[in-house]
């Protein structure tokens, strides 16, 4: 095989339909679009949802929720996953880096800290919140707190 021998295979290759090229080519007149109405028009886009003048979907359906647009999401995390953290790794400080390299969180999640489980060790722990059960049961085991 060289490159002089290589072809297309047969019927992969096929001339682009020009339209509006005169009655003799099939496809004058009226161009594909057939008779009359917006799609016919030049300029026509179809609107998305648009049902061809029915009722949409969309409204047709009732409205419900609220989703409200300052919500701030957290990514909880127990103490009891701390505590594991903590005893596998060595660690006196868990941190958001920590918990970042771990695979816990992801880039920029923030992390609340709640209640599960038992804390034994005393550790440094660093979060953008925490219940107030995590921050008692942290304290309590001697461990500290800081806010992020």
């Amino acid at each position: 095989m060289e490159l002089n021998t290589i072809h297309p295979a047969v019927g992969s290759n096929t001339k682009k339909t020009r339209i509006g090229r005169g009655a003799g080519s099939g496809k004058g007149g009226t161009s594909t679009r057939g008779h009359k109405g917006a799609k016919s028009r030049s300029g026509y886009s179809r609107k998305v949802g648009f049902e061809g003048g029915q009722m949409p979907l969309q409204r047709r359906l009732p409205k419900f929720g609220f989703k409200n647009f300052n919500r701030v999401e957290y990514k909880a995390i127990n103490i009891g996953d701390l505590e594991t953290l903590a005893a596998a790794k060595g660690l006196e400080k868990v941190g958001i880096e920590e918990l970042r390299a771990a695979g816990f969180i992801s880039r920029n999640q923030l992390v609340k800290i709640l209640a599960s489980g038992t804390i034994t060790r005393a550790i440094a722990v660093e979060a953008n919140a925490f219940s107030e059960a995590a921050q008692k049961a942290i304290e309590a085991a001697g461990g500290s707190i800081a806010k992020v």
